[in-house]
Order: structure tokens, then sequence, then C-alpha cells
């Protein structure tokens, strides 16, 4: 086959006088074709008659118009869709092996016919101007603090000219958890942009039940740092595209270190964080130059944080429990029908009666709906044993897997005096010491041995009266070494 190259030679070369046989054997050419291209003074790639005919039958010719009755009421059909969908209508007609040229068929009529597509509007980013801010889920990564799975999420904040980000662990997309992320990312910045950018948070406005009052307490908090609030539309995450696509980054170079580290596993959140604290940094340590662009405008701080916790006044019902954002919380029972305060931070609630903070609860995330603690209730449950049987939170008053055991044997074994020993069981973890409990239930499950309240009551007693000598000789101090030292000049 002739190439270009050598066309273009064969011109060089008569243009220099030399006859068309020497051009040709210089090009390895017959004087034939050489004087073709001579004569046409085109190469051969010009010559080329572009291939407009069909090599083969069209596979799909017959069904086309069903195709296109599809796509035109609806183009989100995809092919691998229709093509099941037709291989089923005519059995037997179409192989699997066909379906990339039924896609690539599919792919030609968008492109050609298909209506247009959304587009995206490249935007010009101002230093100092713009923050966005989002919450990117982390279960991806699969993470685990001492081999068990942390499910949670991460408050990314980025700002939109330098790309400068960090990040704050999260269990819930609620306004608590976004004022505490954002608060945390302007006081590691040391700065306030103009501009704070988020999305609708729907997450949010549902757990807060009140659209306005989420609106309100947004621009409360935008207010504090003397920045503009702004929110994007629903279901459009390409208006806040900056932190959109510095998720994807930042969860693709996390899981490169981790990698790299040889494991998901950590010994403590404190140890997760400072990971991720190192992944910030060093992918910051290049955006230093437009930082500096940036802290020319960027706001000052002011001097205190805002409250990043909602207060709630309740009353506590008659099952000793509180409603808080569509999760059930129980609290101690000397509260029943008391009116409490709730502290709602975004990892725990604290409950506050009169002037003073008489607990801290962990906060409910996710699916969960109840945080039930047999604490709370167990003194009326062991004077009211028939009622553990059918109550609505019963799963919750079994600490460990060892007390359900214990649970179904008792109740298996002794009916319903089952109950009662477990209730009493329970109590005794309450009032002594559930580790210690837990242990003596160990005990007896690998021994075999009946479970006896008795036995139980007496192991705790002894381990919790068990004394421990410590050698209380300390040696006696020689100073003359420190004067020693102080001669020698070491101090």
């Amino acid at each position: 086959m002739i190439s270009d190259e050598q066309v273009k030679k064969l011109f060089l070369k008569r243009s220099l006088g030399m006859n068309i046989n020497e051009c040709a054997d210089q090009v390895n050419m017959c004087g034939k074709t050489a004087s073709k291209y001579l004569k046409a003074k085109q190469l051969p790639s010009q010559l080329k008659k572009h291939h407009t005919w069909r090599t083969r039958k069209d596979p799909f010719a017959e069904i086309w118009p069903e195709v296109l009755s599809f796509l035109d009421d609806n183009q989100g059909f995809e092919a691998k869709f229709l093509f099941d969908f037709f291989q089923r209508c005519y059995i037997g007609k179409f192989q699997d092996g066909q379906l990339r040229t039924f896609q690539r068929k599919i792919r030609q009529w968008k492109a050609t016919e298909g209506s247009g597509k959304e587009v995206c509007f490249e935007q010009i980013h101002y230093p100092g101007r713009l923050a966005e801010s989002d919450f990117t889920d982390m279960n991806k990564l699969k993470i685990t603090i001492n081999g068990v799975l942390f499910n949670h999420k991460l408050y990314h904040f980025v700002l939109t000219y330098s790309n400068w980000e960090t990040g704050t662990i999260c269990f819930s997309e609620s306004y608590e958890t976004l004022a505490f992320g954002f608060q945390n990312a302007v006081r590691e910045l040391g700065a306030v942009p103009l501009q704070h950018r988020t999305d609708c948070l729907s997450a949010a406005v549902n757990n807060l039940h009140d659209n306005d009052l989420f609106t309100k307490n947004y621009k409360e908090l935008m207010k504090h740092y003397k920045v503009i609030p702004q929110k994007t539309n629903p279901a459009s995450p390409n208006e806040n595209g900056d932190v959109e696509q510095s998720h994807y980054r930042l969860l693709k170079i996390i899981k490169q270190w981790l990698l790299l580290r040889g494991s998901n596993d950590f010994r403590s959140r404190k140890e997760y964080e400072l990971f991720l604290k190192k992944i910030f940094e060093q992918r910051n340590a290049g955006r230093t130059e437009k930082l500096k662009e940036e802290y020319k405008i960027l706001q000052s701080l002011p001097k205190r944080r805002l409250d990043d916790w909602q207060e709630f006044t309740v009353r506590v019902t008659k099952f000793s429990t509180i409603r808080i954002k569509h999760k059930v919380y129980s609290v101690h029972s000397r509260l029943i029908r008391e009116k409490i305060k709730i502290l709602l931070f975004p990892e725990y609630l604290k409950i506050k009666y009169g002037h003073k903070i008489i607990d801290k609860i962990p906060r409910l995330c996710g699916k969960k709906g109840a945080f039930i603690q047999y604490r709370h209730i167990i003194d009326s449950l062991v004077r009211k044993p028939g009622a553990f049987e059918d109550y609505k939170y019963k799963e919750e008053m079994f600490p460990t897997t060892n007390f359900r055991i214990v649970y179904d044997i008792l109740t298996t074994t002794q009916k319903k005096k089952g109950t009662k020993i477990y209730l009493q069981i329970l109590q005794l973890a309450s009032k002594e010491n559930e580790t210690l409990v837990e242990k003596a239930l160990i005990n007896m499950l690998d021994s075999g041995k009946e479970i006896k309240y008795s036995k139980i009551q007496e192991f705790v007693k002894f381990k919790s009266n068990e004394t421990f000598e410590y050698d209380n000789n300390i040696p006696e101090i020689n100073l003359n070494v420190f004067d020693e030292l102080l001669t020698a000049g070491v101090f």
C-alpha cells in the first residue's frame, strides 16, 4: 500500500527535475503508479473514497421502527434493557454477541437525532469569594476501628479558587453537623470567605422537620460569620460542582493511601482522624500560592464560635421516654411527666433539668429509631415483670449477646419465673457492675452450671471486694547524683 510519505517524497524528487522512472525507483514505486499520483497531484489519503455503504446487512433493520417508538417516548431507556426486551419478543432472532452492535446503533441515533443533553457551564472563580461544602458517604472505604465497621460521613469544605479543603467526620446530615463542620473549617483556615454555598440539604431539613427553621438557623450561622449564604436548587449537584468533584478525588486518593498503608483498620477514631488530616495537608501543600491570593480577600474570624447545638424543651412521657427529631430516647424514670431541656449536639444529647446537666446520651443516626437504656427503667420492670414479654423496646434490654442467651435459657427452663430472674440480674448489673455480672454469666454458660441469681450476686460481691497488694516501699533518693550532674555542667 502506497503511503502519503512515499508520495510526498515522489513530489519532492520530481520538483528537483528527476524523470518519473528515477523518482519511482527511489520511493519504491512503479512508474505507472508514480504517474497516477503526479497527474492527480493528491496524496493517497486524499484520493481515498469514504466508506458510506454497509458491508453486511443490518440485523436490527426490521425492528428499528419499534425501537424508535420506545426512544421517541423516553430517551432514558438503556440499550441493554431494550436489547433484552426484544430478545424476549423475538426468541432466537438475536444473539448475546449482537449487544454491542445494538448499543452502538442506539448511541449513534442519540448523537445524531436524539434530544440535546444538559450543558455544564464552566465558571470563573475569584479569590476569597466563595466556599462550597457538602456531605459525602465514606462507607465505601470500609473503614474499621479495632475491627468494627465505622459507618460515617464526612463534612467536606472547599474554597473554589484555590481548592483548599478540609473535612470533619460526622454521622448525619443535620443542621448541627453543618454548623459544627463549617466552624471547624473556618477556624482551621483562620479566615472566612465572602460567600458560602451548600446544597439544599433535604436530609437536614427532614431531620429538622421544618424547612423554614432550617433556613433561619442557617442564615443566623452565616450572619454570625458575616458570610452571604447560598443554597443550590433541589437535585442540582452541578451547582455545587467544585466540592462534588473534590469528593471524587478525595475518596480516590484516600483509597490509594489505604492501599499503601496496607490496612483499613485503625486503633482508634483519633488515629483515623490524624490519617485524614495528613491527607488534607498533603493535598493543600500544592495550593499555597493561590491560597495567599485568597487571604488578601478573606474576612477575619469573629472572636467566638456560634453554638453548634439546638435546644428543645420536652415533657417526659409516662413511658420514661422523650422524642427528638423522630428518634426515641429513654431518660431516668424519676423525670416522668417533668419538663426537661435537651441540648442537641451533632453526636450526642445533653439532658438538662433546672440549671444542671444530669445526663449525656449518644445521638441516634440512620434508621434506628430508639435508644433505651435499661438502667433508666429496670426498677419498674422488676416490680412489673409481666410487662417485659411484649415490651415495645424489649430488644434494648439485652446489653450484650450473653445477656440475651441467659434470658433465652431462663425462659426456656423456668418459664415465667425465668423472666423475673433475668430482670433481677439486669438490675444487679445496673446497680453494681455490668462487666462483672457478664463475667459471672460467661462462667456459668461455659461450665454448664444452672444460672442462679444468688451465685451471680456472690461472684460480683467477691470480685468487688478483691484487694490488691501494692509495694509501698519507695527507695531513698540519693541527692548527690544531682550535685554531680550540676558540677559536670549537664544543666
